[in-house]
């Protein structure tokens, strides 16, 4: 009997330390050396939170920011990213087996400087929000991984009041609705969170709405955005006036319901606020500032969807643009671009606050962050 027990508690071990490596976390940065590592794939051990390299793409120009297909087979980047009268979309097959990201092939973005990729949850459709020109683009996505030629591009001209940084339209991200059935875009330049209606049996899947855009504050600058869990509240980090504006969520509308500064009261001016995130659980929220603090955020969130802040935590480096948080909700990993450095917290599930690990890399110019377990 306790021969049996013994091998039982082997084969438990075992188990979970195979389900401990089968979280990836996937890295873009700025890097327009084709020499160097541009896009960086490690494995997440999520009982100790170490980084342990997987594998890692060269020849590609500024894959900043990244995204991966719901099914985990495939990586869909923005690339040639803050280059003059360029910007495209690439795609990667990713191999768990071969321990290979391998370039598929790349389309003409629709617009100077992508930002922001997004995969529909049917793995369909790539959207891209593009930034300097302010637009959207759709592509169809094929069974192999490719992205098809561009079905739709909608660019924008209107801006707002500051006088330097919103003469005209910067779509910063391209967000979907809880169910798919919208697609949300932050306009940092027109002060703007648009919406379309998004039907993925259609040709042409953007579809207009009675609803067109949510007006934030002036100045705010719109950035990124995200859901609750619930499906009931949406959040959206305000750039240049560093605040987080809460909103109720039904069928394609928000309403406002709450506004809260990511920032200490310390700080008066030169906001940088850039990504934000919830954790599985749906009891914190974190949002990053970068700038003069170079910290995240941290929140609780109440029954109602209101935030109070609760902390704050360096993320041990400069400028940090975009982190995520792991599925169990045990690790948030955070990207510095200014000093080339990606560092895992340990996440503190009761009281949602952050402790370094052991666990810090560096990769030059490092600027996006995503997790998957596959």
């Amino acid at each position: 009997m306790k021969q049996k027990i013994h091998y039982f508690a082997i084969a438990f071990l075992l188990t979970i330390n195979l389900f401990s490596q089968n979280t990836y976390v996937f890295l873009g940065s700025y890097n327009r050396d084709k020499t160097a590592e541009a896009i960086q794939v490690y494995q997440l051990d999520t009982l100790n939170g170490k980084l342990i390299k997987f594998t890692s793409v060269k020849n590609v120009v500024n894959p900043s920011y990244l995204t991966v297909s719901p099914n985990g087979k495939f990586v869909y980047s923005c690339t040639d990213t803050k280059t003059p009268n360029a910007g495209s979309v690439s795609s990667f097959e990713f191999n768990t087996t071969a321990k290979t990201l391998t370039f598929l092939n790349s389309q003409r973005s629709g617009g100077e400087n992508p930002v922001y990729v997004a995969v529909h949850k049917n793995g369909k459709w790539l959207v891209d929000a593009n930034y300097t020109e302010g637009s959207v683009s759709v592509f169809p996505l094929l069974e192999n991984g490719k992205i098809d030629s561009i079905a739709q591009n909608f660019q924008y001209m209107d801006g707002s009041t500051h006088k330097e940084r919103q003469t005209r339209s910067h779509v910063h991200s391209a967000v979907f609705s809880p169910q798919n059935d919208y697609l949300f875009l932050p306009d940092l330049g027109a002060d703007k969170i648009r919406c379309y209606a998004f039907d993925e049996n259609q040709k042409m899947p953007l579809v207009e709405t009675r609803n067109p855009f949510t007006k934030t504050d002036l100045e705010a600058g719109p950035r990124h955005f995200t859901f609750h869990p619930n499906q009931k509240f949406g959040y959206c980090i305000e750039e240049m006036a560093g605040q987080i504006s809460v909103y109720q969520y039904e069928n394609g509308v928000l309403n406002k319901i709450q506004r809260i500064a990511t920032h200490s009261d310390k700080i008066k001016d030169g906001f940088e606020s850039s990504d934000i995130h919830i954790s599985p659980d749906g009891k914190f929220l974190y949002a990053t500032n970068r700038g003069k603090e170079n910290n995240t955020a941290i929140f609780s969130i109440d029954a109602n969807g209101l935030l109070k802040n609760i902390g704050y935590q360096s993320t041990l480096g400069k400028h940090p643009r975009i982190f995520a948080i792991d599925e169990s909700g045990k690790f948030l990993v955070a990207s510095n671009v200014q000093t080339g450095n990606v560092v895992v917290f340990k996440r503190d599930s009761k009281t949602g606050l952050l402790k370094k690990t052991g666990t810090q890399i560096k990769m030059e110019n490092v600027s996006c962050v995503q997790i998957k377990r596959i």
